[in-house]
């Protein structure tokens, strides 16, 4: 398959399926990524491994969404305050959801409508995280209730 342009996102395979984290640069894609990996290394969910980190490629195929690390960039990951740093890697995963950092506002209690994500033409779960709130507790409660993929 012919590589697609990049995008501005981190991604963590969790379980059998990745989280694709978006938002602005400084919105905290790494920090949550590096969170996940830690969930997994306490216990909290059963497993977390990267895929990608700052830039990702996504991909159609046999109708699931796939996501690769930037070739130059598999396997990296920003630690802010200690730099860049090799962990171990996934080369694809399967998108399971996509989680947008950053945003100015984010509905309590969102509407379906804005619950879902249409990534290269195939809907996925979206959770959106408002500015200055811990994504981290929302991808886990998402991850560990019936609604989620965990």
């Amino acid at each position: 398959m012919s590589a697609s342009p990049s995008i501005h996102a981190s991604a963590v395979l969790i379980g059998a399926r990745a989280v694709l984290i978006h938002g602005p640069s400084g919105s905290g894609k790494s920090r949550l990524a590096l969170a996940l990996l830690h969930a997994a290394a306490q216990g909290v969910i059963p497993f977390a491994r990267l895929v990608a980190d700052d830039r990702a490629h996504l991909e159609v195929a046999h109708g699931r969404v796939l996501v690769r690390p930037a070739q130059a960039l598999a396997g990296l990951i920003e630690v802010r305050g200690l730099g860049i740093r090799r962990v171990p890697h996934e080369l694809v995963a399967q998108l399971g959801v996509q989680v947008v950092l950053g945003l100015e506002r984010a509905e309590r209690m969102p509407a379906q409508s804005q619950t879902t994500a249409i990534l290269a033409g195939i809907a996925l779960p979206r959770l959106a995280v408002a500015a200055g709130v811990d994504p981290l507790p929302v991808v886990l409660a998402w991850l560990q209730t019936p609604d989620g993929s965990g």
